[in-house]
Parts: C-alpha cells; sequence; structure tokens
C-alpha cells in the first residue's frame, strides 16, 4: 500500500484519523542507528508503527522493531514526543492520519538483523551518513534530537 507523508502543506488532504504510535532509536556497540527501507514510501525510517489496544507505547516499540527488523530490544529512554499538526500521512486505502508518536532509545538484547514485508532493506547507519539518505523531515528531527544528547526529552 502507497505512503504519502505531507508537513505544512496546504495541499495535504484533511485527517481522518488519529493514530498513537511508538518509534525507536536502537544502536549497536558501534553508535550506529538501526535504519529501515520503507517498502510503501521507499524513504528510510526508524522502526516503529500504531499502537495496538492490548500495548504500552513502549511495549509498541519493542514489537514494532522485532516486527520490522527482527531484533529485540529493551527500551533504556526517551528521545520526545512529536505531535505537529501539519504532519499528515496518506495511505492508498484511504485511511489520512494524524500521528502522535513518542520515540523512545533502546538497547539490543537478542534476535537477528532481518528484513520484514514493510522493509526493503534493514541496516545499522554511521550518523555521519545520516544526510545522505533519503528520509522524510520528521524522521531527521527525531534523529537530530536523539544525536543532539538532549539533557530531557523533546516535547512537540
Amino acid at each position: 500500500m502507497a505512503r504519502t507523508e505531507y508537513y505544512d502543506d496546504p495541499h495535504a488532504p484533511e485527517p481522518n484519523s488519529l493514530v498513537v504510535a511508538a518509534s525507536a532509536v536502537v544502536t549497536d556497540d558501534r553508535g550506529r542507528i538501526l535504519l529501515q527501507r520503507r517498502r510503501d514510501n521507499d524513504l528510510w525510517a526508524l522502526p516503529g508503527g500504531g499502537m495496538d489496544m492490548g500495548d504500552s507505547l513502549p511495549g509498541t516499540a519493542v514489537r514494532e522493531v522485532r516486527e520490522e527488523t527482527g531484533l529485540d530490544v529493551e527500551i533504556t529512554g526517551l528521545v520526545g514526543t512529536y505531535t505537529d499538526p501539519r504532519h499528515v500521512i496518506e495511505y492508498g486505502d484511504g485511511e489520512v492520519r494524524r500521528q502522535f508518536n513518542v520515540c523512545f532509545t533502546a538497547r539490543i538484547v537478542g534476535g537477528g538483523l532481518a528484513v520484514s514485508e514493510e522493509s526493503t532493506e534493514v541496516r545499522f547507519v554511521d550518523p555521519a551518513e545520516l544526510d545522505s539518505l533519503a528520509m522524510h523531515h520528521t524522521q531527521r528531527l527525531r534523529l537530530g534530537h536523539f544525536l543532539e544528547h538532549r539533557p530531557a526529552p523533546y516535547l512537540g
């Protein structure tokens, strides 16, 4: 299913749903960041997705990382909350969502790196390489906040 992300675009469609979601910045022992190349828009992104009714937000991040990358992780901290109403995501099935995302930090505790049905590539990326990857503004914002080593989570 196709996915188009809009940011501060007056031509963006009106949202018809609000989704609570979680994502995670997972790093390896060399400081590289786990990213996936999404199948639905061909952009690089942090692993993450929508919360299920039986999930907690940290549990959502753990589940999504496992589903999308094959890795088992443990939540270690909070990067921030991302609730900007100017960010709208349109899907090919007619859903147009406004997404409330909480981005965590996490460390690997098991599993093995694997591509899922949602991605075409999954790998650890050196922070110096991030600028060369095709990525939506909102993903860059989360990664930037993580790399700043902020003393407190971003609240936005």
